[in-house]
Parts: structure tokens; C-alpha cells; sequence
């Protein structure tokens, strides 16, 4: 008799075996037993359910194989994980289309604890892993190069001192500037953001600093600037290098006496302000050519922090990725859960002109136009990036990847154990240190 209320269900094309079973029961997952071979392949979703499927090619025959991806095939919208043996040949064409169509792979014998969290993250219900730098509001990822800037916005922020923030467009500079503001003093105080840039030249000084009525034409009643408005909090003045010269006389003041003057008045008001500034102009050419005051530009570089361009933080750009995702399935309805291997390679690979803010548009416009669990390189827009090169069919490009995620998957199984990952895989400790070679896999610290 099966409830009337929604269940967790892993459909297992194969065999689980009584312990498989009792932990994933445990973890609140029902375990139905289905034949690739029959007609339908037995998936039976009900609506509300949470169905995820396995595909255990441990002990399959090929036509067994050859079912399984065409079921695979049909029912693109399941999301597939694949079970491997030691004696599996993850080389072989039929093993090879599952993989392909799998998220993840696992081998025997599985790694029960990592499967359920699959699971769960499947579900929707995983937590993300907490960050070495969790205090640090907005930062993500953990590159040697993001922890660099963790680093330095810990020993800012508390700093009453100005900060240029470098970094090429779509780095999260504003990010930054918000996460020095959140670790500061300041934080119960307001935060300005300001792009100078798309400040109507003839109204910057108003739009910063106030005017008074009838200061000029249309100045019907007195106006607050951005800086009096953020008195007591930090104003972030993006794209500062297109501030006009009697602007940068007003800012100059501001930093040097901690004073400033609306429009139309001369009477000074005393401001405490932290100010942060952004470009991603080369500011010192800038004052080479005249068109930056150099006074000012010593002012505001009294501490410098560059944000690294995305193509230098390759570890973080899948986590990134899977975290845009999963805040965008939050918002709206898409089928997609994560990414397919070639599309992680391509992700991987990617030099992301348009950094981290490329990389968030390029995934919302994925998770919409996905028709299965897997988002694919082309909803990406990145076949490019994965295109053969001339004398590469693109079987070899496919059998490639495939050999890169199963090689892998055997060193998470084994903890990174290269005898253990050896013997599974029946090769040479030899063969996998070539493999990770070829594939530019890192070899994790056991310990």
C-alpha cells in the first residue's frame, strides 16, 4: 500500500544490497528495485515526490547497458547517478553513454555517507559547507586568491582609513566594499554605494554634496547629498576615476578636513564618513595624462585591495556556479540541478571575460532554458569552449571527459588513496598518477 504523502524515492536500476538499502532507509530514502529492460523501465514519478535514479552497471550485460541509456535518454528531467564495480571498464562505449548521462558516479564499495548528502543536495535540502570565511558577508570561495582577499578586508576593515578597490569589471568590488562596511564599526550606520559614473555630469556636485535652494536653476528646496545622508557610515564611490575636477576638489577636501559645502553655500559642514573607492581604470596613467588629481589619488589609495579577475580563481568558479543555481531555483521553477560534466569542464575552462557577474548571468539564463536536471554546454552557450580541435572527434572529446569524472570519482570514493583507486580501477599506480597528469586533477592531502 504506498501513502498519500510524498516521498523520497531512489529508483535503483540494479541490485542495492541489504545494507545499501537499510542506510539510505535510515536516511529517509525509499529504495525501489527497477529493470531497465522492462517495458516503461519502471521510473513511476508521482507528482510531489522526490525521485532520483541509479544506475548500477556493476553486474550489467550490454543490452542491459544499452536499456539503461536509452532510459537514461528519455527521462532527461530524473537526475542519474552511476554505480560502478572494480571490473567495470568505465572505457567501454555502453559504460561510457551512462556516465555521460550521470551527475555524479560512485563505486563500490559505495561511500554510503557521501551518497545520502548527494542525496539531500538533490532534494534540495543540503547545506552548503561553511566557509573558512563565513564571517565575511558576501565572499565566496576558498582560492588561494579569494583567501588573500579575506585576508586583507579582515585587517581593513576595522581600519579608519580610506580603501581603493581595483579589479577588472564584474570582479564584486562592490561586494567587497559592502563586506568592509558589514566587519567595521560602522555597520548599524548607513552604506552609500555611488556610481560616479552614471552621475549626470553638470549635477555631480548636487548628487554628492547637496545644494542649497535656489543654488541654480530648478533648485526648489534645499538638498541632502549622498556623503551628509551617509554621516556616521561608509559611502562607496564606484568608478571614481570619472569624477569631474570640481568634484575631485570637493572629495579632496572632504578626506583632508573631514568638511564639505553644498552647492550654492559657503557655509562648512563637519562629516565623519569612511569613504571606499573603486576603479577599474588605471588610476596612476589617469594622473599621468592630467585627468585624475594626484593629491587625490594619494588620499584615497591609503590602503589598496585588488580583487582577482575570475580566470584566477578556477576553484571556486563550479561552487559559484551551483550557488547562483541553487539561489536562482529558490525563485523560480527549473528543472535543472546542477551541471553535466562537459559543462563543469567548460565552466573550468572558460576564461570568463565578464567575471563572476558573466558567470551569474550565463547560469540564470541556463536554468531557464534546461529541459532536464542537467545543465548541458550548450544551455550554457559554451560549446565553444569543449569543441574539438581539428583531428579530435568529438567521441574521443566525450570518452575524455568521461575517463576525467570516473578517475575522479574513484579518488573522492577512496579519499584520494592511490593504491586503493588503483586496484579498484585495475591499473597501475603508475597509470593513475598519468591519468591525473593528463587531466590536471590535484591530488588532495590524504591527511
Amino acid at each position: 500500500m504506498v501513502s498519500d504523502t510524498w516521498i523520497r524515492c531512489l529508483v535503483w536500476f540494479g541490485e542495492p544490497t541489504s545494507i545499501e538499502r537499510a542506510r539510505l532507509a535510515q536516511a529517509g530514502w525509499h529504495t525501489r528495485v527497477a529493470d531497465a529492460s522492462a517495458p516503461g523501465g519502471g521510473v513511476g514519478i508521482r507528482r510531489g515526490d522526490t525521485v532520483v535514479a541509479m544506475a548500477d552497471v556493476r553486474h550489467a550485460d550490454i543490452e542491459t547497458l544499452r536499456s539503461m541509456a536509452i532510459l537514461m535518454a528519455d527521462h532527461p528531467r530524473i537526475p542519474w547517478l552511476a554505480l560502478l564495480s572494480t571490473d567495470t571498464s568505465v572505457q567501454a562505449p555502453e559504460v561510457e553513454r551512462v556516465l555521460r548521462a550521470s551527475i555524479d558516479f560512485f563505486t563500490a564499495p559505495v561511500d554510503m555517507q557521501r551518497l545520502v548528502e548527494t542525496l539531500g543536495k538533490l532534494a534540495g535540502d543540503a547545506t552548503p559547507p561553511v566557509a573558512a570565511h563565513a564571517d565575511v558577508p558576501g565572499i565566496t570561495g576558498n582560492s588561494p586568491a579569494m583567501m588573500a582577499v579575506v585576508a586583507s578586508l579582515r585587517k581593513y576593515a576595522p581600519v579608519e582609513l580610506p580603501v581603493l578597490i581595483t579589479g577588472e569589471t564584474g570582479t564584486g568590488k562592490e561586494v567587497a566594499a559592502r563586506a568592509l562596511h558589514k566587519l567595521s564599526q560602522r555597520r548599524d550606520h548607513p552604506f552609500a554605494a555611488i556610481n560616479c559614473g552614471a552621475l549626470p555630469a553638470n549635477l555631480v556636485q548636487s548628487e554628492l554634496f547637496g545644494h542649497e535652494r535656489g543654488s541654480f536653476t530648478g533648485a526648489n528646496a534645499r538638498r541632502i547629498g549622498h556623503f551628509e545622508a551617509a554621516a556616521g557610515g561608509t559611502v562607496f564611490l564606484d568608478e571614481v576615476g570619472d569624477l569631474p575636477p570640481d568634484a575631485q576638489i570637493s572629495l579632496l577636501r572632504l578626506l583632508q578636513e573631514g568638511t564639505l559645502e553644498r552647492v550654492g553655500s559657503t557655509q562648512s559642514i563637519k562629516l565623519d564618513v569612511r569613504v571606499l573607492a573603486a576603479t577599474h581604470v588605471d588610476l596612476e596613467k589617469a594622473v599621468a595624462q592630467g585627468r585624475f588629481r594626484e593629491d587625490l589619488y594619494y588620499r584615497l589609495n591609503v590602503l589598496r585591495l585588488r580583487m582577482p579577475a575570475l580566470r584566477e580563481r578556477a576553484d571556486d568558479v563550479l561552487q559559484l556556479a551551483q550557488i547562483f543555481l541553487d539561489s536562482f531555483r529558490k525563485q523560480h521553477d527549473s528543472h535543472a540541478r546542477t551541471f553535466s560534466a562537459l559543462a563543469r569542464k567548460a565552466l573550468r575552462d572558460f576564461s570568463w571575460p565578464g567575471n563572476v557577474r558573466e558567470l551569474l548571468n550565463r547560469v540564470q539564463r541556463a536554468a531557464v532554458v534546461a529541459e532536464g536536471a542537467q545543465i548541458s554546454v550548450a544551455d550554457l552557450d559554451l560549446e565553444d569552449v569543449v569543441a574539438p580541435r581539428a583531428g579530435h572527434s568529438s567521441l574521443g572529446l566525450t570518452r575524455t571527459s568521461a575517463e576525467r569524472d570516473a578517475v575522479m570519482a574513484c579518488l573522492r570514493e577512496t579519499r584520494f588513496n592511490i593504491s586503493e583507486c588503483a586496484r579498484r580501477l585495475k591499473v597501475s599506480r603508475v597509470t593513475i598518477y598519468r591519468l591525473c597528469k593528463k587531466h590536471q586533477l590535484v591530488l588532495e592531502d590524504q591527511h
